[in-house]
């Protein structure tokens, strides 16, 4: 099997034909930065108050125009966008820039909300595809802690209130987002599902500072994502924080369980800005893992794009994961990590017993497991029936990798974190 572009509904081709839709002239608009900047403003209201009104409370006017002007060329001239992808990135690039503005309105009214207390967060915190999404899922179920949801994240403002929540207008608006590129491509679902109600990974928080993966795993945007890689992160990690303090204005301090791979390039900048976090790592076969993102990343680019580069997309992963683990046996071995807070399990363990594992992380993290919360678990899993929206299919043969090579250069960090192999698996019902 070598990977095949998923279908797409009849619609999306005679979008991107060239069908006359009042989209196609919005779509065709360019990644201007200034004209973006405006439309923001536009939306809100708001009179032109130069690059200053995206920035307040610390947060530099180059610590956002740097990326954002690394980002529009690189979609405009490195993504090869079609017509339905243009249309959804510029909705994106938009919503992005308004709730910025959003953001740092609301921090020049209530200064104090940057003296909200984010203590103690359990961070979940594994490579992708290695079960993070429902130990975090099963994590959030215990109603003592709280875990973001996708339509706080992509629209925090106002902080939404504990009353009201389900018929907040914003939740249909994130969740038409979050749902869209599932309806643009098929097989989405089967790998990961998106939605506005379901816990949201940390990710979204950090794209209103333009220095985020959520870029990259859409798009082919090479120049973009070597100076992302280079990148100091800090200011990412410092809006994500901003964003958690905004969420719990108005509903008192949160017992926060969060959520995102990408924590795992930096573990040391993440306990820099939450010093008494808690870090759940969980570990897979990096094969496994690479053949399964991957497939991810290409089926979320062509939802995007025509163009996309399979075994490319493989080999640019395969050197940024080879980098992390080897960071994070060293982070490790020279206690660069709080050795104390944090936990490791494995992702064969997680599908053998998963209670047992959510048990032993509270246990780690010196929380007694709550009995009661045992049903809720059950419940959760049994939601979540295997192969509920069909198989997930890839082989790490596809991508044009040496296995054996592969596996060498990433023995230290298996050995290190005693991870087993996965030899000869060619597919799964994502986690």
């Amino acid at each position: 099997m070598s990977w095949r572009p998923p279908g797409r509904p009849e619609w999306v081709r005679a979008i991107n034909d060239g069908a006359v839709l009042p989209l196609r002239e919005e779509a065709e608009l360019p990644f201007e930065r200034d004209a973006l900047l405006a439309e923001a403003r536009a939306r809100l209201g708001l009179v032109d108050g130069g690059v200053e009104d995206f920035c307040h409370a610390g947060f530099e006017e180059d610590e956002f125009l740097e990326p954002l002007e690394r980002l529009l060329p690189a979609l405009e001239q490195e993504a090869d966008l079609t017509i339905m992808g243009r249309w959804m990135t510029r909705r994106f690039l938009l919503r992005l820039l308004e709730v910025r503005l959003q953001l740092m309105a609301y921090v020049r009214a209530d200064p104090g909300v940057r003296e909200e207390p984010i203590e103690a967060p359990w961070v979940v915190a594994g490579a992708p595809r290695t079960g993070t999404t429902i130990l975090h899922t099963l994590l959030a179920e215990d109603p003592a802690r709280r875990a973001p949801l996708g339509w706080e994240l992509l629209r925090p403002v106002p902080p939404p209130a504990a009353a009201g929540a389900e018929t907040d207008a914003r939740v249909g608006l994130a969740d038409r987002e979050l749902v869209l590129p599932q309806t643009v491509v098929t097989g989405l679902r089967a790998i990961h599902v998106y939605g506005g109600r379901s816990p949201k990974e940390c990710l979204s928080a950090m794209s209103f500072a333009l220095r985020s993966e959520e870029f990259t795993a859409r798009y082919h945007v090479p120049s973009y994502e070597a100076w992302l890689e280079a990148a100091d992160p800090l200011p990412a990690y410092r809006m994500h924080r901003l964003v958690l303090q905004v969420l719990q204005r108005r509903r008192g301090r949160s017992d926060w369980v969060l959520k995102s791979p990408v924590h795992l390039h930096a573990l040391p900048t993440l306990f820099r800005v939450y010093p008494d976090a808690r870090v759940a790592v969980t570990h897979r076969d990096p094969l496994t893992m690479l053949a399964s993102l991957t497939s991810l990343i290409a089926t979320l680019r062509y939802a995007h794009s025509d163009t996309v580069d399979f075994p490319a997309i493989a080999a640019a992963h395969a050197q940024r994961y080879r980098r992390s683990f080897q960071h994070l046996v060293e982070w490790t071995d020279t206690a660069c990590l709080p050795a104390q807070q944090m936990h490791h399990s494995h992702y064969a363990d997680f599908l053998s017993d998963p209670l047992a594992v959510v048990a032993d992380v509270y246990a780690r993290f010196g929380r007694p497991f709550p009995r009661a919360l045992e049903a809720r678990l059950r419940a959760a899993l049994a939601a979540r029936p295997a192969g509920e929206h069909g198989p997930h299919a890839y082989r790490f043969s596809d991508l044009g990798l040496d296995e054996a090579l592969e596996r060498a250069a990433l023995s230290a960090y298996r050995e290190r974190f005693a991870v087993p192999d996965e030899a000869g698996v060619a597919g799964e019902v994502a986690p």
